[in-house]
């Protein structure tokens, strides 16, 4: 038997929708109502479809793609009306490779190669270059934000601007600009060791001992109960004896050694000339700064100007005063029982009848030719004397680096560094006080010493800068450690003649030298005969006429 089965009750029906054709273009013919009178906006397929309306179009601070968003009928013409038949509505499908514009290439280029893996490639390892890549260690000290400024169009606050050394007064007229690119090209071959003319002070020896110090075997610095001079040139008696008969520049060490090395210096300094006749005297101005050690001078980021911190500027320099001259005194064999080494005559500023306790210091009183019938005379300094196996003594400049605050200064840390890595260490500091190390190179190698000892002493307490201990020393050989930080001694006897020439071709007066506290630049200026005599005032003068020189107590000054 069979059934009929009506199916047409089971599936739904098709109703064939009404098709537009559209004979001149693409798209419906006709219009919905719900779309009747409102504005249209034309755009291209190829345009980016990244935001709906921007109520503010001119708050877009992205540089780089300005028009990113932007329609190809033009920017900030929402209602305008074009035709619709325009031919930039035409998108070419095309398969060939789309290059990228310049900013975008190669950025991508090297990401395959930086695995994260435990392989040759992760932490610390050799990647397929050969080259040691960074440990994990020295990742954290890199700043991952760095460079961002650049990219956000942050550029961080601006740099803060120095004081000078000195203000320059109106009636101070410039003569001459000097700026380093042209001093760094000058330079003067062929210079001379110096010629002893006198020497005078007594000096104590050093204390071997202090070269077994190391971190594991640190020792506290102690404070030495001595007077330093730092006399200038003209307040020198052998100086003021010896410019009748020999020379005719006259200066001292630490001023011969901040105008050589004035193209490392980024601080502000001075230095006063006069000239009488065929001579000239460099002299420091009384109650300055001059003999305080920088720090930090040359670094990237140096110590902020704030007066009230123990890390300002001044502070450190005090501290690192304190230091050096402490140091210099407590590696030699002082006592009574001791054996010393004197030179011809004794200290030129203290007299016989005085009873008080003179630092360990040789005074060298040399003469150099610079050419040109220009005689060059200039007192040098020792700071201890070393005996070696054969009997003879070598003379030794003895300095102090100081460790303040890694982490503010951006260093290593010296307790982990210092014995296992003491060029990183040195590297470091080199980088730092470039023109420190290079002031106290020029010294030994004018003074003659055989021997650079440099002593690395750290705070206790990165908070407590009254205390401090010896970490190590280490021993240079002078004109060997100058080519180490690539100090030219010829250029700095030329930056030296350069000055004494255009001194030599003014008039008979007073000059003054000064570093711009912003700029590379040194500047000479002819100012009044007058000028900084106030100052001179106060002091006291001897029954000869003489000015009392100028001392200081480092045991007894408060940092």
């Amino acid at each position: 038997m069979s059934e009929t089965i009506n199916t047409a009750s089971q599936f739904p029906t098709f109703e064939k929708p009404t098709v537009q054709f559209n004979e001149r273009g693409w798209g419906p013919c006709e219009l919905p109502d719900t779309f009747k009178d409102v504005p249209y906006q034309p755009f291209s397929k190829n345009d980016r479809l990244g935001k709906i309306c921007d109520w503010t179009s001119t708050s877009n601070n992205d540089k780089k793609y300005q028009n990113k968003y932007a329609s190809s009928f033009g920017t900030g013409n929402q209602y305008s009306y074009y035709h619709e038949e325009d031919e930039t509505t035409f998108h070419l499908v095309d398969t060939a490779r789309v290059q990228k514009p310049p900013h975008q290439r190669g950025r991508f280029r090297n990401m395959r190669n930086r695995g994260s893996g435990r392989g040759r490639n992760s932490r610390g390892g050799m990647n397929n270059h050969g080259m040691t890549t960074l440990s994990g260690k020295n990742v954290k000290a890199r700043d991952p934000r760095r460079g961002m400024g650049k990219k956000f169009g942050n550029r961080g606050p601006p740099p803060k601007m120095r004081e000078s050394s000195v203000a320059v007064r109106a009636d101070w007229a410039s003569i001459e600009e000097m700026d380093f690119p042209r001093l760094i090209k000058l330079s003067l071959p062929n210079i001379k060791e110096g010629v002893d003319i006198a020497t005078c002070g007594t000096l104590e020896y050093y204390d071997k001992t202090y070269d077994r110090i190391n971190v594991k075997n640190e020792k506290p610095l102690q404070k030495i109960d001595r007077i330093v001079h730092t006399v200038t040139t003209t307040d020198d008696p052998v100086i003021r004896r010896l410019s009748k008969t020999v020379g005719n520049v006259f200066a001292t060490d630490a001023i011969l050694a901040t105008i050589m090395c004035s193209t490392r210096s980024n601080y502000s300094w001075d230095i006063v000339i006069e000239k009488v006749g065929d001579k000239i005297f460099m002299d420091k101005r009384d109650h300055t700064e001059f003999d305080l050690l920088t720090v930090n001078e040359s670094s990237v980021e140096p110590p902020t100007d704030d007066d009230s911190s123990c890390n300002s500027p001044r502070n450190l320099a005090i501290e690192a005063t304190f230091i050096n001259h402490n140091f210099s005194q407590q590696v030699l064999k002082t006592g009574e029982q001791e054996a010393k080494f004197k030179f011809e005559e004794g200290n030129p500023f203290i007299s016989e009848d005085e009873d008080i306790q003179v630092a360990s210091v040789g005074y060298r009183y040399k003469k150099w030719e610079l050419g040109s019938d220009i005689v060059l005379v200039a007192r040098c300094e020792h700071d201890g004397v070393l005996q070696t196996p054969s009997g003879e003594p070598q003379f030794m400049s003895i300095k102090a680096l100081n460790e303040w605050d890694s982490k503010l200064a951006n260093g290593v840390e010296w307790r982990q560094k210092l014995d296992t890595q003491r060029g990183a260490v040195l590297a470091n500091e080199l980088r730092n006080n470039a023109c420190k190390l290079a002031k106290w190179t020029v010294q030994a190698v004018l003074a003659g010493s055989d021997q650079l000892k440099l002593g690395y002493v750290s705070r206790i307490n990165p908070r407590d800068h009254s205390r401090h201990v010896i970490l190590g020393t280490q021993q240079f050989k002078p004109h060997e450690f100058a080519t180490q930080i690539n100090l030219s001694m010829d250029n700095a006897w030329g930056v030296l003649r350069c000055i004494i020439d255009l001194v030599m071709k003014q008039k008979d007066g007073k000059y003054l030298i000064m570093k711009d506290p912003n700029k590379p630049i040194i500047r000479l200026y002819d100012i009044p005969d007058n000028t900084f005599d106030s100052d001179d005032s106060d002091d006291g003068e001897g029954d000869d006429g003489e000015a009392f020189q100028q001392v200081y107590n480092y045991a007894h000054n408060k940092i």
